[in-house]
């Protein structure tokens, strides 16, 4: 029988009912004490605020410089995906690609596919590629990487700051933001409501035809 209320812990299996509980409580499986779901308090306007957000802050820092550089009497600005271009031109390929798709394409379609989750679960009947996006939406997110990029950032500074002077861009300061705000989406965010949505359009269309 098909039942909303009733599913398998990912971790031990073990088929149990998610009681209804306060906004704010978890739901953990009495079997491996893992955490099932977590009523979020008002998570879709929460979620959809932080996602226009991030899509503003991701344009910004794709856009503008992100760094710049002061050596010799001269300057030189970079975005990131000029980059992840000056790689490959140097013979980086590999890493230059690495860094296009973890900071540039991955985050992209993380905001992107959230984004458009939201648009669709907002009308009476949501269409079935919101369920599609969802399921896929976990891949966007594991190798969505900018901290790590901003992470070997810090690290290169570091190392030429004796060389050259460097000239931190707006767009630095935007990436930092970013990675907070999509964590952000990430805890506001409840795929449990969106599937019992998608659920329902599902059920509702079958019972049209």
């Amino acid at each position: 029988m098909a039942d909303a209320s009733i599913i398998a812990c990912p971790h031990c299996d073990l088929l149990q009912r998610i009681p209804e509980v306060e906004p704010g409580a978890a739901v953990r499986c009495p079997r491996c004490d893992k955490e099932l779901w977590r009523h979020r308090r008002d998570s879709f306007n929460r979620t959809f605020a932080l996602t226009v957000a991030a899509i503003i802050l991701y344009i910004v820092a794709n856009t503008v410089p992100m760094l710049g550089l002061n050596a010799v009497g001269r300057e030189a600005f970079t975005t990131v995906t000029g980059g992840a271009e000056k790689l490959w031109i140097n013979g980086h390929q590999i890493v230059a690609v690495l860094v296009l798709f973890t900071a540039v394409i991955s985050p992209a379609l993380q905001i992107g596919f959230l984004f458009l989750i939201l648009i669709g679960c907002a009308r009476r009947r949501p269409p079935a590629w919101v369920g599609l996006l969802l399921r896929h939406i976990n891949f966007t997110r594991t190798w969505s990487m900018i901290e790590v990029m901003l992470l070997g950032v810090l690290v290169s500074l570091t190392k030429i700051a004796e060389y050259a002077t460097v000239i931190p861009g707006f767009a630095l300061f935007c990436l930092f933001a970013l990675v907070f705000l999509l964590a952000a989406m990430q805890s506001c965010f409840d795929p449990h409501e969106v599937w019992s949505r998608v659920e329902w359009a599902e059920e509702e269309a079958r019972n049209i035809q």
